[in-house]
């Protein structure tokens, strides 16, 4: 079976070994993703919104890499630092799946791989050869 891979160039990718996303046949594997800038810094910190918003959007563009947009994912997990925020990271998470909402989970993590994340997000797709 074959595998597609995509890439964010973010910088844990090569250093810990793992790609953005992952296609085999007609499923999609997006892998844990953070709130970070283009150049690697976190992005709004202390903003949840903002930040669920960018792993969305970081999110999607793997996504479409792969041919998948947000009607094509099935389920979503949110790793959140402070699930007192929860409306903030799910007033997002509506934004982006409202049309086609996919089952989700929400779960309070002691912490995530730096201190200014507030949230990362996984997510599976389906699409139809």
């Amino acid at each position: 079976m074959a595998f597609q891979r995509v890439f964010s160039g973010a910088k844990w990718e090569e250093h810990v070994g793992y790609c953005r996303a992952l296609r085999t046949g007609d499923q999609i594997f997006v892998t844990g993703t953070a709130p970070v800038n283009p150049d690697g810094t976190v992005h709004e910190p202390g903003d949840g919104y903002a930040q669920a918003r960018r792993c969305f959007e970081i999110m999607l563009e793997a996504l479409d890499n792969l041919g998948a947009g947000p009607e094509h994912v099935t389920r979503t997990r949110m790793f959140v630092t402070d699930i007192e925020r929860w409306n903030e990271y799910g007033q997002a998470h509506q934004e982006v799946f409202g049309e086609h909402p996919p089952t989700t989970t929400m779960v309070e993590v002691r912490r995530l791989i730096h201190p200014d994340m507030l949230i990362e997000v996984e997510a599976d797709a389906v699409v139809s050869l």
